[in-house]
């Protein structure tokens, strides 16, 4: 029978969170949804993208998580000592008109919502040509550890957190 690792018992969580509030609440609507295996190094990555369904705003929340394959064969293999996780990220795409202010304001809702250990990292890339531009923006939350089951019950508050976000960021006018 299969044992599903720390990988794949989080992301259910992550999906379960995200399809309630789309299913049932009619709260956000999953917009993206991958489940990936990359060959070349054997690490699994599993992302999941919503917006918000009222407010019209254009900001997306995606949740990511990673596993390489040090933590998936630890734990298939259950290495004595070893203590399997996954990498989490929360990406929020914006389109901006303008930088500068913006970038400040959304890195200031990050903060006050998340309150990171990490700084958050905003990318920003346009595309040549387009008049005027359109920036788009990746803000994202990065976290200090490895997650696995035992941080199982902040599933459910992180996604909260992040359409936490994307309220505040959509009262800005994204």
């Amino acid at each position: 029978m299969f044992d599903p690792t720390v990988f794949d018992n989080l992301k259910v969580a992550f999906e379960n969170a995200v399809y309630d509030l789309d299913n049932l609440d009619g709260k956000v609507l999953a917009t993206g949804r991958s489940d990936l295996l990359e060959m070349a190094v054997m690490s699994r990555r599993f992302a999941i993208a919503f917006r918000l369904t009222e407010g019209g705003g254009n900001a997306v929340a995606e949740i990511v998580l990673d596993a390489s394959l040090k933590e998936l064969a630890a734990e298939i293999l259950e290495q004595e000592g070893a203590s399997p996780g996954c990498v989490l990220r929360v990406v929020f795409h914006l389109e901006l008109e303008e930088t500068e202010q913006a970038c400040r304001t959304i890195d200031q809702i990050l903060k006050e919502i998340w309150n990171p250990a990490l700084p958050p990292v905003q990318t920003i890339s346009y595309e040549y040509g387009h008049e005027p531009p359109v920036y788009r923006n990746a803000a994202e939350i990065r976290f200090n550890r490895t997650i696995n089951e035992e941080q199982m019950e902040d599933v459910g508050r992180l996604v909260d957190y992040a359409v936490e976000t994307l309220e505040r960021l959509q009262a800005q006018g994204w």
